[in-house]
């Protein structure tokens, strides 16, 4: 797979390129709808022997134009979709360096220099993609160019709503987890590493593994999931219970929340372990104790609710 970098101004040997067929939007939480898009791009590509090719902007254009509300978090980011897009055998990754010049480039600008520049010949978007500035190129628009063929691809029968990622951050931080769930199609995620910790878990017979994000991933609401856990070194998967919060228990002063993971019948250190999560059930909110008696008690309890609720999850 082929990644290609591009800054507002520099594009040189984008000519040389094949002939592709490209789908183009953020695709943050590659969700239903993106994966609509691409397959829909993937089919295009297989029949008119073309690259398969993504289009992408990075960072999200909210960090450009709204500064002061700007959105330094992802559902997928950057570094885990191209992973994705690997995987799903795509040839040419477009990273288009979203700038404040990039945001004040006229519809027909973008489109002559990236598009037509890219040499792609299929393009292929979602029926609500907007580009150029203020948002004001659409697929009407892009259906009007004969240097290449477009495909608008429809809103994904799923619900009565159109899937997006906005609804799918609101459902994670409302605590609507498998709804998050159902509308990527997939579990969420957070990949980190394992760091140390208070160490306060063995003491009560709750040891935990401290989950440092590697990126900025959006964090589900702070509260109790049944979860599994990857270990990448070994690709072994563990079953347990994790906590998103500021264990207001013994401490009133953290305001940044911490991802811990107790494993079921698990004993080995894995320190500094690459890992990823997998949250499939939210089972109830974060709590402050009266003190640790209280807090065991409640976390025996979450202990047994997360083990009925992963019975099925292998």
């Amino acid at each position: 797979m082929d990644i290609i970098q591009l800054n507002y101004t520099d594009d040189a040997g984008l000519e040389s390129l094949e002939k592709s067929a490209t789908a183009i939007g953020f695709f943050d939480g590659l969700h239903r709808g993106h994966l609509k898009v691409i397959n829909k791009m993937a089919k295009i590509a297989e029949e008119k022997n073309l690259k398969k090719g993504i289009m992408t902007f990075d960072p999200h254009p909210s960090v450009v134009l709204n500064p002061k509300f700007q959105r330094t978090t992802y559902l997928t980011p950057l570094e885990i979709k191209l992973e994705m897009f690997e995987s799903m055998g795509i040839d040419y990754v477009f990273i288009i360096n979203f700038s404040s010049k990039l945001a004040k480039l006229e519809p027909d600008d973008f489109v002559k220099k990236y598009i037509i520049g890219a040499n792609v010949s299929e393009l292929i978007s979602g029926f609500d993609y907007t580009y150029g500035a203020r948002g004001s190129g659409n697929t009407t628009n892009l259906t009007r160019y004969t240097e290449f063929n477009t495909t608008i691809v429809g809103k994904y029968a799923f619900t009565d709503e159109k899937i997006s990622t906005t609804q799918i951050r609101t459902n994670l931080a409302g605590g609507q987890l498998e709804d998050a769930n159902k509308l990527i199609g997939r579990t969420y995620t957070i990949s980190g590493v394992v760091v140390q910790g208070e160490k306060r878990g063995r003491t009560i017979g709750f040891p935990t593994a401290n989950i440092e994000a590697d990126f900025r991933y959006f964090l589900p609401k702070n509260g109790v999931y049944s979860v599994t856990l990857k270990v990448h070194s070994t690709e072994e998967i563990h079953k347990g219970v994790g906590n998103i919060g500021v264990k207001p228990t013994f401490h009133d002063d953290i305001t940044k929340p911490i991802i811990e993971v107790h494993l079921f019948d698990f004993n080995e250190s894995i320190y500094g372990e690459s890992v990823t999560i997998y949250f499939h059930h939210y089972i109830r909110g974060e709590v402050k104790f009266d003190g640790v008696d209280e807090l065991v008690e409640q976390m025996e309890i979450d202990r047994e609710d997360a083990i009925k609720l992963l019975e099925d999850v292998d």
